[in-house]
C-alpha cells in the first residue's frame, strides 16, 4: 500500500537532478505555437490587459482528468479569463480529439494540441520545449497564469490555482512576492536534491546516524522543509536507527505541532509505527501514539478518508481494541470502493484477523 508524503522521493538509491530553469515567474510569456485548436476559437497571441491560463495535459493523465472539470469551473467563474489546454508528451496524438470530445461539458474552456515536428518525439513538441522544459516543469498538469501584461504570474498545479487567480483578475496580485516565492521554491529543490545525493551516500555506508544528522541539518537550515523531510526522519529513527524513545519524542512533535492540522501527514507517522510489514516492533508508547496521530487524522477528514480508517484500524488493534478495530476496519473497506485501495488484498486480510480476534474474545 502506498502511503502519505515523502515529497523528496528519498528512495535512497534514486537521484535526480535538478532540470535547467530559463523561464520564470515575471518573465514575459512565451509565444502560443500550438498545431491546432481543437476546440474553441484559435488565440495567436496574448492581448495587453487581458489574463489567461495556460494548463498543460495529456489524454493518458490521471491527475489531469481530476483537473479539467476544476478548470471548466473556473473558466465559468471568471468569464473575462481565456483558459487554454494544451494537449502535450501524447505517444498517439489522434487520442486526443476523441478524448475532448468524450469529456463533453467537463472540458468547457479552449483546447490546442502542441505544435510536434514529424518524426520527432513527443517530449520535442513547441510548448513542452518553451514552456514546460524552460520553466523546469516535468509533471503534468501544470498551469501557468499570464497576467494583463503578458508576464507569467504564477506556475503551479491547477488544483491550487484559484486564490492567485482571483488576486490577478482582481488586481490585488503581488507579483515581486510571487518572484521571490518562485525563486525561494527554486532553491529550496536544488537543495532538497543535493541532500537526496548525501542521503544516498550515507545510506550506502550504512551511517543511519550520519544520515538522521544531515536531515537534522536540513530543518535546522530551513524549517519549512520540515513536512518534507520529516517522515524520513522518523522512519529512520523508528527503524534502522533502533532509537524508540528519540522516535517517540519526535513522533510527538509531528502529531503535536508539524502535522497538527494534516490528515496525511499524521497518517503517515501512525502507519509507520503500526505497519505490518515493518521490521521493527513498536514499543506500547509508541503504539499510544500511533492511536493519537491516527484519531487525529481520521477526525480531520470527517471518517471519511479510507487510508486514514484502515491506519486508524491497525492502531485500534495494536492497542487491543479488537472490536473498535473491525468497525474501523469495515468502514475502511466500505469507503475504498471506487479508489485504489479497493483491490487491495490485504485491507481484507486486516479485516478477517480482526473478525478472528473479535470471535476469539467472546468464547
Amino acid at each position: 500500500m502506498v502511503r502519505g508524503l515523502l515529497a523528496l522521493g528519498l528512495t535512497l538509491g534514486v537521484v535526480g537532478s535538478v532540470p535547467a530553469q530559463d523561464l520564470g515567474v515575471g518573465d514575459p510569456a512565451p509565444k502560443l505555437v500550438v498545431r491546432e485548436f481543437v476546440k474553441g476559437g484559435p488565440i495567436r497571441a496574448f492581448e495587453p490587459g487581458k489574463t489567461y491560463v495556460v494548463e498543460f495535459w495529456a489524454t493518458w493523465c490521471g491527475p489531469c482528468r481530476v483537473s479539467i472539470p476544476h478548470l471548466t469551473e473556473l473558466q465559468a467563474k471568471y468569464k473575462d479569463v481565456t483558459f487554454i489546454g494544451v494537449s502535450v508528451w501524447e505517444d498517439d496524438p489522434n487520442e486526443v480529439k476523441p478524448f475532448v470530445k468524450g469529456m463533453g461539458d467537463k472540458m468547457e474552456y479552449r483546447v490546442a494540441m502542441d505544435a510536434v515536428p514529424d518524426g520527432a518525439k513527443p517530449t520535442d513538441g513547441t510548448m513542452a520545449k518553451t514552456w514546460m522544459e524552460a520553466a523546469g516543469e516535468e509533471g503534468i498538469p501544470t498551469a501557468f497564469i499570464i497576467n494583463g501584461e503578458g508576464k507569467i504570474a504564477w506556475v503551479g498545479h491547477p488544483m491550487s490555482m484559484e486564490g492567485p487567480l482571483e488576486q490577478i483578475v482582481a488586481g490585488k496580485f503581488d507579483l515581486k512576492a510571487a518572484i521571490a516565492e518562485r525563486e525561494a521554491a527554486v532553491a529550496r529543490e536544488k537543495a532538497l536534491l543535493e541532500l537526496q545525493e548525501k542521503l544516498v551516500r550515507a545510506s550506502e555506508k550504512d551511517d543511519v546516524k550520519g544520515m538522521v544528522a544531515l536531515l537534522d541539518g536540513a530543518i535546522k537550515a530551513d524549517p519549512t522543509v520540515e513536512p518534507i523531510l520529516a517522515p524520513e526522519k522518523f522512519a529512520l529513527l523508528i527503524g534502522r536507527a533502533k532509537d524508540p524513545q528519540g522516535a517517540l519524542e519526535y513522533g510527538k512533535h509531528l502529531v503535536e505541532n508539524v502535522f497538527k492540522d494534516d490528515a496525511d501527514g499524521l497518517n503517515e507517522v501512525a502507519w509507520t509505527i503500526v505497519d505490518p510489514d515493518a521490521k521493527h516492533k513498536p514499543t506500547e508508547k509508541l503504539i499510544e501514539l500511533a492511536l493519537t496521530a491516527a484519531r487525529q487524522a481520521d477526525k480531520l477528514e470527517e471518517g471519511e478518508n479510507p487510508y486514514i480508517a484502515d491506519t486508524l484500524a491497525k492502531a485500534l488493534f495494536d492497542s487491543g481494541d479488537a472490536v473498535a478495530a473491525l468497525a474501523a476496519q469495515e468502514r475502511a473497506i466500505r469507503l475504498a470502493k471506487g479508489t485504489p485501495l479497493e483491490d487491495d488484498d490485504a485491507l481484507f486480510e486486516r479485516l478477517e484477523m480482526y473478525r478472528k480476534a473479535v470471535k476469539k474474545s467472546f468464547k
